[in-house]
């Protein structure tokens, strides 16, 4: 005979005092993607002026890795790059915003579902992202110590 899980019949409640908390947690994530939104822009604008002014003179003629073939006007490609990036997790964290406060005001468990996965993909893309970072400075830092002892 199958048994059933107390959580087969469980079901949440979400009381006003959650969704006190709900709608003050939306507020805050609204402002902060708002802000990354901002940020990704400035991103976006510097890489490009500083790749337009690296490859266009300011250091043309002093280029330290010319001999590897390599324009400092590059430098501005690894921002823009960087904005993307980041603009994946701030969208996530907006569309969880936007979604919440919907399913708060209109009681749409539609809505409240896509918010809760709209910040499961934000954390889980911040997990994925810090897992590949630690594993690059792990890597840089095993890189270092072969090159440290062939001297």
């Amino acid at each position: 005979m199958e048994q059933k899980s107390a959580f087969d019949s469980f079901e949440l409640e979400v009381s006003d005092e959650i969704k006190v908390l709900l709608k003050e947690t939306t507020s805050w994530t609204y402002f902060l993607s708002i802000l990354g939104f901002i940020g990704i822009g400035f991103l976006v604008i510097f890489g490009i002026f500083f790749g337009a002014i690296m490859s266009a003179g300011a250091l043309r003629n002093n280029n330290p890795y010319e001999a590897m073939g390599f324009s400092m006007g590059y430098f501005g490609l690894i921002y823009v790059v960087m904005a993307l990036i980041y603009f994946f997790p701030v969208l996530y964290l907006f569309n969880f915003s936007r979604k919440m406060k919907s399913a708060l005001s209109n009681t749409n468990k539609a809505d409240f579902k896509s918010a809760f996965t709209n910040l499961k993909s934000h954390y889980k893309f911040m997990g994925v992202f810090t897992i590949v970072i630690i594993s690059i400075y792990v890597l840089a830092f095993i890189v270092g110590m072969f090159a440290a002892a062939s001297f």
